[in-house]
């Protein structure tokens, strides 16, 4: 017989648990002459199986269900099946902290959280200690923050010497900017030469170009208009191109650069006749960009931005899985139309970017991956751009790059 410390000692529990599990009928005292409990043999078996069955994952209550009678099968099936989710919990927790302490790829956790909290996500990446362009760029490019300098490395040692980061050409860019002189005589973005003459006088607008990059569309709206151009990117190392580019050409007395988020404009409302955004608007997000650059556009002043859509409903499985990964804001061409008139533009022009926009882009790019495949064999970044080249080789009639022009309304 053992009195309750001892016993409470034997199985590693308190006294009033015992107490407890004894009003519950798992095990039953004796009273002695002088008034204390004490327990047999018997109890002391009980409360071992308790705890083996406990050690399983049942609760107390089904615990006792199986002491007093046969074993219930579908409880237990039911319990496993609780256990099994709670175990994918822990292990996916502790992927996470492993990763999150650079023992093991964070690509996936990012890639999820971005889909479905993409603000937050930009914060929390700041907080960690990277600025907005290394941010946006993990959010974008490499996916991973425990990989992200040696992948921006290869990224671009892959894109230099290239002259886009995107699909596009000259003529693609002057399309829009003549959908602008079509639709208005009080903004006249007058081409030069045989343009000119046919548009009349000269205005002196000013247009505000976003994501400018090297400064490829900026040469043309440069060459072609008379606006005076704001030129902005949150990277100074590609501004600066830009203006020895502008410098050769003696475009750069109309072209001043601004290196600033696009997400934060540093300019006063109401500013801007034009603001042009070729490929960029993706980086926050186009629905966002509808909203929040539209107060720095002069009254019926114009949006024109690029962006990648799909052509079809019914996309190829293969690429309706990349581009939900790797572009989760793609919608149709239809429906980002639907997006800009409701945030208070109408549709002025809308036309697909051309074949050689395609071919300008991803042959050099092909060109640069077959170069530096060999001296980069382990290289994620190389792997990733393949991957989109097998991506844009499948794209006909399946997604395109849209170009709209847009009037603030």
């Amino acid at each position: 017989m053992y009195r309750i410390t001892e016993l409470a000692e034997k199985v590693g529990l308190s006294r009033s648990t015992l107490l407890y599990y004894e009003k519950l009928g798992l095990i039953s005292a004796k009273r002695q002459a002088n008034g204390y409990r004490s327990y047999s043999e018997q109890d002391l078996q009980r409360l071992k199986l308790l705890q083996q069955l406990q050690a399983g994952g049942l609760t107390l209550k089904e615990c006792q269900c199986c002491l007093e009678s046969r074993i219930d099968r579908e409880l237990l099936l039911q319990r496993l099946k609780v256990l099994d989710d709670e175990l994918a919990q822990k292990q996916q927790a502790r992927e996470l902290l492993s990763a999150m302490l650079g023992m093991s790829s964070m690509r996936e956790w990012h890639q999820v959280t971005e889909n479905q909290a993409s603000d937050a996500h930009l914060e929390w990446l700041m907080k960690q200690g990277f600025d907005e362009k290394q941010a946006l760029r993990l959010k974008w490019l490499s996916k991973d923050m425990n990989e992200h300098e040696q992948y921006m490395a290869d990224f671009e040692l892959i894109f230099d010497g290239l002259t886009r980061l995107g699909p596009g050409t000259e003529t693609d860019s002057l399309a829009a900017l003549k959908a602008i002189l079509l639709n208005t005589e009080s903004l006249k973005a007058t081409l030069l030469n045989t343009e000119s003459a046919k548009a009349g006088s000269l205005n002196s607008g000013e247009l505000l170009e976003i994501g400018c990059g090297k400064g490829v569309a900026t040469r043309v709206l440069a060459q072609h208009s008379e606006f005076a151009i704001m030129a902005l990117d949150n990277d100074q190392s590609s501004l600066d191109c830009l203006q020895q580019n502008l410098h050769q050409l003696s475009q750069d007395k109309r072209v001043k650069t601004v290196c600033a988020s696009m997400t934060e404009l540093p300019f006063e409302p109401d500013q801007f006749d034009v603001i042009w955004c070729e490929g960029g608007a993706y980086i926050m997000g186009v629905e966002k960009a509808f909203k929040d650059w539209k107060p720095f556009i002069k009254k019926e002043g114009y949006l024109v931005i690029s962006d990648l859509v799909w052509s079809t409903d019914t996309p190829f499985n293969e690429l309706r899985d990349f581009w939900q990964q790797a572009y989760p804001d793609m919608v149709s061409v239809e429906r980002r139309i639907e997006q800009a008139q409701q945030a208070g533009y109408e549709l002025i022009d809308s036309f697909p970017l051309s074949e050689q926009a395609w071919s300008d882009y991803y042959l050099p790019l092909q060109g640069r991956v077959d170069e530096l495949e060999a001296m980069m064999p382990n290289s994620k970044a190389i792997a990733d751009v393949k991957r989109e080249l097998a991506i844009a080789a499948k794209r006909q009639g399946q997604f395109d790059y849209q170009m709209l022009i847009l009037q603030k309304i």
